[in-house]
């Protein structure tokens, strides 16, 4: 117990970390791209059923209210595009309850940058050059991967037509679980995790895209050319096995953004969630008008492990949770 308080990772590794944080913040320089700060408390959380948002209670100028420890800036960075801030960037402190792992902690730190006017393959070719320049290597070729391809490759089933009851058999037995009544995207994402993300970036950077349109979460939709199946205009970067990046062809459209709110939620009562309080201002900003573009949020954490060859991010953090 007396030496709990010692930091989770070294000085010198610290010392590191801070070399890598001046590498990300010239590499935005260079681009002018501006540095922003946000708020990690705000009055609306994720309504994302996968994740766990913590909330605190505050006395504010209109009494006591119930605030949000932000899971990323996004919210209030889309605020600052739609006041005409242009391309930004922020370093930010993002909290999700529950996630301690090797490559999770409850509190951790967020690189996500915006865009406007830039396509999402453009976003996808800077994202990798700022994975590079953070390795200090070249991390070898990208390879971009359709989902669907991925599993169909890797699994023989295709994740949009096979039938429900096949993909629950299927991820019952990779995962050791009962999955008779999961819903398609829990099969879908729990098959993922076990059998295809391991086997991804390991010879360069994969970068998987077109997700089902059910996983488009704050990204707009498009059609599969292959048979016009609406998928998700996003995509993840793999590195080692491990998801480092998640990029969006941003979602401008307020009514379609609140109607996705109230569709989590409801997911969110289905499953015996506690619901999420909307941020009525993200949509207000979204009505005043955001403008059309990228965006992407990196796992800073992981990418400086990877960096430095640590076999965890608590090892690249000061005072990882529970040393806090």
């Amino acid at each position: 117990m007396e030496t709990d308080w010692r930091p989770t990772a070294s000085i010198e590794t610290l010392r590191e970390r801070a070399r890598l944080l001046a590498v990300v913040r010239a590499f935005f320089a260079a681009r002018d791209v501006l540095e922003v700060e946000t708020p990690v408390l705000g009055h609306g959380g994720s309504s994302d059923v996968h994740l766990a948002s913590l909330s605190t209670q505050a006395a504010t100028p209109a009494g006591r209210e119930r605030l949000w420890l932000q899971t990323s800036p996004e919210f209030h960075m889309k605020r600052l595009l739609a006041a005409g801030s242009g391309p930004i960037f922020q370093l930010a402190r993002s909290f999700r309850d529950g996630e301690v792992g090797r490559r999770h902690n409850i509190e951790f730190t967020m690189l996500e940058w915006y865009r406007p006017g830039m396509p999402l393959p453009a976003l996808i070719e800077e994202t990798s050059a700022l994975v590079g320049d953070v390795l200090g290597r070249d991390p070898g070729p990208l390879r971009r991967c359709r989902y669907r391809e991925l599993f169909r490759d890797i699994l023989s089933i295709d994740p949009f037509t096979t039938a429900l009851s096949e993909i629950r058999s299927l991820a019952s037995e990779r995962g050791g679980l009962e999955m008779d009544d999961a819903s398609r995207d829990d099969c879908l994402d729990l098959l993922m995790s076990l059998a295809i993300e391991p086997t991804l970036g390991h010879e360069g950077i994969d970068v998987v895209v077109d997700y089902p349109a059910s996983q488009a979460a704050l990204a707009r939709r498009h059609q599969d050319s292959e048979d016009g199946e609406w998928v998700a205009s996003r995509f993840e970067l793999y590195l080692s096995g491990m998801e480092l990046a998640n990029g969006y062809d941003e979602l401008t459209d307020a009514a379609e953004q609140r109607q996705r709110f109230t569709e989590d939620n409801a997911s969110r009562r289905a499953l015996g969630l506690p619901e999420v309080d909307v941020d009525e201002r993200l949509l207000a900003a979204l009505e005043a008008g955001m403008p059309k573009g990228s965006g992407v949020a990196l796992g800073l954490d992981r990418l400086i492990q990877l960096a430095l060859g640590k076999a965890s991010v608590a090892e690249v953090m000061a005072f990882a949770t529970p040393r806090c």
